[in-house]
């Protein structure tokens, strides 16, 4: 799967580190992914559910919290709603960068983090959790005979999975304020519960409450035989391809073209991602235009550059076949491939020294098959540049027929 890695500040200017993974095609949605408690996006689970969601064509960025990982920052400064902070600003990233994240998905804490940060990110349209607890206190448990040196001390050294990581009040009082079931109850999303039956760390009790609390829709789905942190590839795979399934039903509403116009072409924004917008015409099926990834788009459709290339390889074809057809010459079939690059600008005038700029050049590769003599064939290339879009494009830039074969 193509990944880009990516930086963002968050809201204490903090610099976090993340990973965008893309699926091969077009992404239908981007969601956003919350590791566990003193975890970091490389989890091996996360990396098998961000691929088992690119499989399904969701695009899926994951990120370090703040203070772990490769991210900035002291651990002991940050707490829960730092971290719900911190998924608003890889929102925010995402918004300004590709397109804003309509699927939220948590693993343990990070599943209560995504609960409460989609009241803050509206163009959210579903929500999972994996082993998540249902209440922030829950964590509290990890270091539970250091509570006592905490509360008196205002911190204490703890160990987490094996790791050391100081804890200070500011983190307990911070967990015993949330109210996780509150948040789900108002979440206002389609809510999905994934939970392995015999989590030892976060038991299935957790998943009882939170889909109690929840309002339909809502789901539940069982990881049978799996263990907290979802270290059999199998069971992370599983629970990226539910996820995949139950939010396709949700991301892609909204999504439905405007109304044609009477005559001519509209293109409008369609609100799905930050580039795409919707080309309709009367009585044609609506298409998507779209940008890349890598200059901001989501992918979905042709861009601008190409609808132009389109529009000029469609117009030498057809042109091609008028003429042909009118003269009765042997013509079977025509192929056109056309490619687009910016070059040098020629030079002004015999005495200037450098290119004025750029120009966009389109290469075209006409191929056509028939009993074709050689001077029908050089006629018929004759008119392939005579084409009326060819025409067209040449005095702002460069249209050429870089071949003109026979297909066998």
């Amino acid at each position: 799967m193509p990944s880009i890695q990516v930086g963002f500040a968050n809201a204490q200017g903090l610099e976090l580190a993340g990973r965008l993974d893309l699926p091969s095609g077009p992404a239908r949605a981007i969601a956003l992914f919350a590791h566990c408690f003193s975890c970091s996006k490389d989890l091996l689970a996360a990396g098998r559910i961000a691929q088992a969601l690119n499989d399904e064509g969701f695009g899926v960025l994951r990120f370090d919290f703040a203070g772990l990982g490769k991210s900035a920052g002291n651990f002991s400064d940050t707490n829960f709603s730092s971290n719900v902070d911190d998924l608003v600003a890889a929102a925010a990233w995402l918004r300004e960068h590709h397109s804003a994240p309509a699927v939220l998905v948590g693993h343990s804490l990070g599943g209560a983090a995504v609960v409460a940060a989609a009241h803050r990110l509206p163009e959210v349209r579903a929500v999972a959790t994996i082993g998540a607890p249902s209440n922030v206190e829950h964590v509290l448990d990890h270091f539970a005979d250091q509570l006592a040196t905490i509360e008196n001390e205002g911190e204490a050294n703890v160990l987490l999975a094996g790791r050391p990581f100081r804890i200070t009040r500011q983190f307990l009082d911070d967990a015993r304020e949330q109210d996780i079931r509150a948040a789900v109850h108002t979440l206002g999303r389609p809510l999905l519960v994934m939970h392995a039956p015999g989590d030892t760390v976060v038991g299935i009790d957790n998943a009882a409450a939170l889909y109690a609390a929840a309002r339909h829709p809502k789901s539940f789905i069982g990881i049978d035989g799996a263990d907290h942190l979802l270290t059999t590839a199998a069971d992370a795979r599983f629970a990226g391809s539910m996820i995949a399934a139950w939010a396709s039903r949700y991301v892609e509403r909204g999504a439905e073209p405007p109304p044609a116009p009477a005559v001519g072409i509209l293109i409008t924004e369609s609100g799905v991602s930050r580039l795409q917008n919707w080309v309709v015409a009367a009585n044609r099926r609506p298409l998507l235009a779209d940008e890349p990834a890598r200059v901001g788009g989501s992918d979905t459709g042709y861009g601008p550059f190409q609808w132009v290339a389109i529009g000029l390889a469609a117009c030498t074809s057809m042109t091609l076949r008028l003429y042909a057809d009118g003269k009765q010459m042997p013509l079977e079939h025509v192929e056109v491939a056309v490619t687009h690059s910016k070059r040098p600008a020629p030079p002004l005038d015999r005495e200037a020294t450098t290119a004025a700029g750029t120009i966009d050049v389109f290469d075209l590769t006409v191929r056509v098959r028939g009993s074709l003599e050689a001077e029908a064939l050089s006629r018929l290339e004759a008119i392939a540049n005579r084409c009326p879009v060819h025409k067209l494009l040449a005095p702002g830039g460069l249209v050429q027929i870089v071949a003109f074969e026979r297909m066998p």
